[in-house]
């Protein structure tokens, strides 16, 4: 698939699914931007604020098999991720799949079900696979967790571990809608005369997968692989923080770039596209030193002054240099 293709694509999807999000165009960009790259987003926010009505759109657009979970603290892991169950007439062990089996699976408030429930998404958001009962079962392409939490509600929750946040490409949140946006929100439902906003396909499974290929096409220049990688290096050595981002960070960044690229029609990263999402690809992978709690500083501000700080490499000398190769 070419990348006008993809982009032209891309933007129909995004159409389709703001039908029913309103006013949410950049958060469903990126939200998107980590479907393409085939990884796992956090939506984190106060209820209400269409989280799960983003993760069931981009299900019904994409037409990829879609299942949710609502995590409680009594849920187990073999409910999540299916058992063996004892088959009488056969006189044998059957195994019945979990909703994990699914292209999109809604985690839905996942930090009220217990670490060991947790940890059982683990291998099956790394490794694209489930072992139960020493039997390894594949999970079909792609496999995309959209996890939601509330970030204001501690009560009866248990924090994600550092090992789980990390898998996740992206952590990202809508926030309140605009005066305008939610009377547009009101105005669409009294026309409707329904709740339910009825969602049109516009692309499918292969063509999302191939979508997902497409991105390999997309060139990141060394300076700004170098770039990347000195931010995540400089949360390594922050004094604001007592763990800094993983190596996965800098992955992270480069594919949520190359499909910032993707989407704005080009076939070349640069480093404002860099810039864009390195906020909701870095902030959810850092531990920061406690006494910054009580200046209520956040991951989210430690990055941007490190975006502040580390020098950017020089656009116009890679924008000619990518043309000149072209």
């Amino acid at each position: 698939m070419e990348l006008t293709e993809l982009a032209a694509r891309a933007g129909a999807v995004l159409d389709e699914i703001e039908r029913a999000v309103v006013g949410k165009r950049e958060r469903l960009e990126l939200v998107l931007a980590g479907v393409l790259a085939d990884g796992h987003v956090l939506l984190e926010d106060v209820p209400g604020l269409a989280k799960t009505l983003t993760a069931r759109s981009f299900a019904a657009v994409t037409g990829l098999r879609f299942a949710r979970v609502q995590f409680t603290p009594d849920l187990l892991p073999s409910d999540v991720t299916g058992s063996s169950i004892w088959n009488q007439r056969e006189m044998s062990f059957e195994f019945r799949h979990g909703p994990v089996f699914a292209n999109i699976l809604l985690a839905d408030e996942i930090n009220r079900a217990p670490p060991k429930t947790q940890a059982a998404l683990l291998e099956a958001m790394q490794e694209r696979q489930v072992s139960i009962d020493g039997i390894t079962h594949g999970l079909e392409p792609p496999f995309l967790v959209l996890a939601t939490q509330n970030p204001i509600e501690y009560e009866g929750t248990y924090p994600l571990p550092e090992a789980q946040l990390d898998r996740f490409v992206l952590r990202t949140g809508f926030g309140y809608p605009s005066p305008d946006d939610e009377w547009e929100m009101l105005e669409r439902r009294l026309d409707r005369g329904a709740d339910e906003v009825e969602l049109h396909q516009v692309v499918d499974r292969p063509t999302l997968l191939e979508m997902q290929r497409a991105i390999e096409a997309v060139h990141v220049d060394e300076s700004v692989g170098r770039y990347v990688v000195d931010l995540v290096t400089a949360t390594r050595r922050s004094p604001s923080l007592a763990v800094g981002s993983s190596p996965r960070g800098s992955l992270a960044i480069v594919k949520l770039a190359r499909c910032r690229a993707a989407l704005s029609g080009r076939d070349f990263v640069t480093p404002d596209d860099v810039k864009s999402i390195a906020v909701p690809a870095l902030a959810h992978r850092l531990v920061l030193r406690p006494e910054l709690w009580v200046q209520r500083r956040s991951g989210e501000d430690v990055v941007q002054e490190i975006l502040d700080e580390v020098p950017t490499p020089v656009t116009d000398t890679i924008d000619a240099e990518r043309l000149e190769t072209a």
